[in-house]
């Protein structure tokens, strides 16, 4: 048997957060390496807010040295997908590391974070010319 790597696309994450503080949207199991691909931001409060994204790839420190997306505006009942276009192609491949989130107001902005993770899977090969 041979290791082949099996690509699973789907939702990651999603988090309302009920307060103020920086909070782990998504954290890749143990022998998972992770790829963000697309973050999505729901304003749901009826008023511009802000937002933090962080990306501590060892642990849990949230602040401006692992700082994605820093203050950034969003206005009210809209949605913001990160980035614009084409994927973010950020990668997760320790089971410490965390992408986390934190909204200006409590119970405001919803995440949702999509992407595919890799896993490393047993599969059976045959030699040449037989299936």
């Amino acid at each position: 048997m041979s290791n082949t790597t099996e690509n699973t696309g789907k939702c990651l994450g999603q988090l309302r957060p009920g307060d103020t503080n920086a909070a782990s949207l998504y954290s890749p199991a143990a022998g998972i390496n992770a790829e963000i691909e697309t973050i999505i931001i729901a304003e749901t409060g009826g008023t511009n807010r802000t937002f933090r994204i962080f990306h501590d790839d060892d642990g849990t420190t949230y602040d401006q040295t692992t700082a994605l997306y820093y203050d950034v505006a969003i206005n009210a009942n809209t949605t913001k997908r990160l980035p614009d276009n084409g994927p973010l192609g950020i990668w997760m491949r320790q089971s410490t590391g965390n992408l986390a989130v934190r909204s200006s107001f409590a119970d405001a902005l919803t995440f949702t974070v999509y992407g595919i993770e890799h896993t490393r899977v047993a599969r059976q090969t045959f030699p040449r010319g037989q299936t």
